[in-house]
């Protein structure tokens, strides 16, 4: 895992029994990068043990897109009775957007597909304009990227919104205050994405989202009033 993610993280793992490795974040090209290193720990491990060993390479393993392909997009089908005009999402491994929008698009092939990526990730440049070019940072843990994944690969695209803290953090402020709400960054990015389709398209659409994380694994980035300071970051009162 890299060292910059939240401490929540770090600790939920290693309380289920993890033997937790932890490594500078480096871009996918390094040979220490990440997924590099735990693709290399998995072949090392598979001559020692006796068990065998599962590398998930959830990137770039596309039975994670299709594994959406076949449930989470029916659902949503399912769900919207297929009256759907739109669905947005954000990408980390690529595997929802890549299954979902593979699956809505052969259903209706009008329906729009957009990414909702935060700022540092490349892939609105390459939605956007065909190249893979970063711009910016984000405290979102956990999606964005700077290569296209297997599982994103498989997406079905028609366009991308780059997405700020500053335009995600207050909405997931707001939630928990009037909804109740306590979700994590990743929903900000993908809610913050749906309102800007939602614009796009106009009055009387269904725009669908997914909200994937809960907040309580970045209490130590969403509610540190000092870290937001220093990050210049909005914040609310009651922080």
């Amino acid at each position: 895992m890299n060292d910059n993610q939240t401490q929540e993280k770090k600790d939920t793992l290693i309380n289920i029994g993890a033997d937790l490795k932890l490594v500078p974040p480096k871009p996918y090209k390094d040979d220490g990068n990440f997924v590099k290193i735990a693709g290399r720990m998995a072949e090392e491990l598979k001559s020692s043990n006796n068990h065998g060993v599962v590398w998930a390479n959830q990137f770039d393993n596309t039975a994670n897109a299709k594994g959406h392909y076949e449930t989470t997009g029916p659902e949503i089908w399912d769900q919207t009775d297929g009256k759907i005009d739109g669905f947005v999402c954000s990408s980390g491994t690529g595997g929802t957007i890549g299954g979902v929008s593979k699956f809505l698009k052969e259903k209706n092939k009008d329906i729009k597909i957009f990414l909702s990526d935060p700022t540092g990730s490349a892939l609105y440049n390459y939605i956007q304009n065909g190249e893979l070019k970063s711009e910016g940072g984000s405290i979102t843990e956990g999606i964005g990227s700077s290569r296209v994944t297997a599982n994103f690969a498989e997406a079905k695209i028609d366009g991308a919104f780059s997405i700020s803290d500053q335009e995600s953090l207050p909405i997931l402020y707001d939630l928990i205050q009037n909804e109740g709400l306590s979700l994590g960054t990743s929903c900000g990015v993908n809610i913050a994405g749906a309102i800007r389709l939602g614009k796009e398209l106009g009055p009387g659409k269904t725009i669908v989202t997914i909200l994937c994380d809960k907040s309580d694994k970045y209490n130590s980035k969403m509610f540190n009033k000092k870290f937001l300071q220093e990050k210049g970051l909005p914040f609310p009162s009651w922080i």
